[in-house]
């Protein structure tokens, strides 16, 4: 009778995902990336520096900037060493090291922006390693320093994109009015206020479909008062996105851009202004019966090669895209002599997006 041979099967170990030192050493690195968003001669320079201290475990870490003052995880056992192996670094933009003291620039976007002090058993090498990651996180702060410049910017350019036609009208309108009317005149005064106060919104706020159209109708109010029967608005807007939250200045471009392109510099007099909910989205289309203009030019405008008067659309496409991502923003659809329709488009609900 034949012996059966015993059939082993051999256990792969089983992965049980990222350990705990793993889990702590990258929490700890999200931490001194936040901690260094004011830079290396910044307030959190120090909690950077003992984060990376216990994150590299070691006897101490400095960080210092192009001023030389360095903010220290731990004290250094030869301050004498530790701030001539600094001042090399910043005089030569290399490596210097004294006994177990190893100092390595620090660079963001291919420039000396500060040093790295290690004491301990670390190589040069992993020196370095750790000084090329201060540097990206300093790269990363001054990217989202620089995404808030250029959304402050663009809405500054927003703000002066208001017609000092428009407004000297306005205000000559107002004036006609005062003593043959003064009920009207001060009701266009108040438009007038809620007007301007809306267009010079303080940058990164929010607010909502409702609020943006109590905006617009203060102008749209103006706007009747100067082109008088020229004019005619229609609005239909559900009620259900009434709440929806959206930057200031996102939607009252659009319907000045559709007055002055296509009623008050063309020969069209409608504007239409439609909103409303599909699915989890919010539509608003703005549409005027104006000249309109070569598809190819409207696609140039978009991408911010239009003329400098059209900025208007670019900059609120450009807000909207970069708070709500890529899949949203504006869409205009146009041709000559076919009037002009631009569609606005965002998510009903965004995390972190709420009216102030």
């Amino acid at each position: 009778m034949l012996a059966v041979p015993r059939l082993w099967r051999l256990r792969r170990p089983v992965r049980t995902g990222a350990g705990p030192e793993a889990v702590g050493a990258l929490t700890a690195g999200r931490r001194i990336a936040a901690e260094l968003r004011g830079g290396l001669d910044g307030p959190g320079a120090v909690v950077a520096a003992r984060e990376l201290r216990r994150l590299l475990d070691v006897a101490s870490v400095g960080l210092g900037g192009l001023e030389g003052e360095v903010v220290w995880g731990g004290r250094p056992s030869d301050p004498r060493a530790a701030v001539a192996v600094v001042e090399g670094v910043l005089r030569t933009d290399s490596r210097h090291r004294r006994a177990d003291l190893v100092a390595v620039p620090v660079h963001a976007r291919d420039e000396l922006t500060g040093v790295l002090v290690v004491q301990g058993r670390l190589s040069t090498t992993q020196v370095r390693e750790a000084a090329a990651w201060v540097g990206e996180s300093l790269e990363r702060a001054r990217l989202e320093a620089s995404a808030g410049i250029a959304e402050a910017a663009e809405l500054r350019a927003l703000r002066a994109e208001i017609s000092p036609h428009f407004v000297y009208n306005s205000l000559t309108v107002i004036a006609s009015f005062v003593r043959t009317d003064p009920e009207r005149a001060r009701e266009l005064m108040l438009d007038f206020a809620a007007y301007t106060r809306h267009s010079l919104a303080r940058s990164g706020d929010y607010t909502t479909v409702a609020g943006e159209f109590a905006a617009i109708e203060a102008y749209l109010a103006l706007a009747r008062a100067v082109l008088g029967e020229r004019l005619r608005v229609q609005v239909r807007i559900a009620p259900e996105i009434l709440p929806v939250a959206l930057p200031y200045l996102a939607l009252q471009p659009l319907v000045e851009n559709a007055v002055r392109h296509g009623v008050e510099l063309g020969p069209g007099g409608l504007v239409q202004v439609t909103g409303e909910a599909q699915g989890g989205e919010c539509v608003i289309s703005v549409e005027d019966d104006g000249p309109g203009m070569d598809p190819s030019y409207a696609a140039a405008v978009l991408a911010g090669r239009g003329n400098p008067g059209s900025l208007g659309l670019v900059n609120v496409d450009r807000r909207l895209r970069r708070v709500f991502g890529p899949g949203y923003g504006l869409v205009v659809e146009t041709a000559d002599g076919a009037g002009t329709k631009v569609v606005l488009r965002v998510p009903r609900f965004q995390p972190g997006v709420a009216a102030s």
